[in-house]
């Protein structure tokens, strides 16, 4: 036993000499002296001795361990000198190391400046939940029971009863916001419903599941159709250029009539056709209408007194025709070197 101490003794000295700082000491001193350690098994086993063999097998293991905790305690003095004289080695005038920290999304830059625009032309920003009541979402904006758009398979729904009428869900639109508001206020309105809007769909590059809309409401005695375009003009061309022109096409929503879709005027080829319009020399940007009179109704709004329009733009589509992005997926990938760029 005491060839094997020996042994023990001399690879427990050249380890602890080896150790680097605290941590690895820390480690060693488990390996030699632990509960689980060779010390530990070899007095477990004193009890298979002779009285005389084991009265000098215990001196010798309590020795040995007296012998390595010396050494521990050694060597933490030692790394904690050398970490004493690292410390007052550093100068502290110097200036700090600057960390890293985050920057900007582009969708937050285009929002800043989209809510800065429409400020120029009266409107002021509502907001309104993310989970949103059934109604909210689509009986007040006149989308029946039947509508595709209440599928499990388009919507993220968080409760669903049948008959019930306390159903929630992820909102798919920001339309909800126009409805709250419009439930609290009387014309004369303008707002704009910046936010986050969600779709069960398949993700690629000009889909998203978690997405971003602006919407614009205006209710007040005698809008019309002028008024939608001439409001819609004036923010493309600030956003994304005045040699922009933009097109009303006849389209269908539920809650506007008439319905349009609005096109853009291709930036890359200035209308006059490209790969990137597919040689139409058009790109589609957003939808919008004057805002059905039964929706009007649902809120308490006369529809012989007030009309209005509403539009509504995918944040993303914007940014994307800005700055010539074109995977949608960039934008939540969290991906430092993409947006640094903006």
């Amino acid at each position: 036993m005491g060839e094997q101490i020996k042994k023990i003794l001399e690879t427990a000295e050249s380890a602890i000499a080896l150790c680097a700082d605290e941590l690895a000491l820390q480690l060693a001193e488990a390996k030699f002296l632990g509960r689980k350690s060779q010390l530990a098994e070899l007095m477990s086993n004193l009890s298979g001795l002779s009285p005389e063999e084991r009265k000098t097998a215990g001196m010798l293991l309590n020795e040995a361990k007296q012998t390595i905790a010396e050494l521990v305690a050694k060597k933490r003095a030692e790394l904690g000198l050398v970490k004493q004289k690292l410390a007052l080695s550093r100068d502290v005038t110097l200036p700090g190391i600057r960390p890293e920290i985050g920057h900007l999304s582009p969708l937050t830059y285009i929002n800043r400046e989209l809510v800065d625009i429409f400020k120029e032309l009266g409107f002021e920003v509502a907001e309104g939940p993310e989970a949103e009541t059934e109604s909210n979402n689509f009986d007040l904006l006149n989308i029946p029971a039947n509508h595709p758009a209440r599928d499990q398979w388009d919507t993220f729904w968080l409760k669903q009863v049948k008959d019930g009428n306390d159903n929630t869900l992820l909102r798919t639109h920001t339309s909800p916001v126009q409805i709250r508001f419009m439930l609290a206020h009387q014309p004369p309105i303008r707002i704009i419903a910046p936010g986050r809007a969600f779709r069960y769909e398949a993700e690629d590059a000009t889909h998203s599941a978690v997405f971003s809309q602006i919407e614009g409401l205006m209710i007040d005695k005698e809008i019309n159709v002028a008024h939608l375009k001439a409001t819609v003009l004036h923010f493309v061309r600030r956003i994304l250029g005045e040699e922009r022109n933009i097109r009303l096409r006849p389209s269908f929503f539920p809650f506007t009539e008439p319905s349009f879709e609005v096109d853009v005027s291709c930036g890359l080829c200035e209308g006059k056709g490209c790969k990137s319009c597919s040689h139409k020399g058009w790109l589609e940007l957003m939808g919008a209408g004057m805002v059905h009179p039964q929706v009007l109704r649902n809120v308490g709004i006369d529809p012989e007194v007030y009309s209005g329009f509403a539009f509504g733009a995918g944040i993303e589509r914007l940014t994307m025709l800005k700055y010539g992005i074109t995977d949608i997926r960039l934008f939540l990938n969290g991906d430092m070197r993409f947006i640094k760029q903006f």
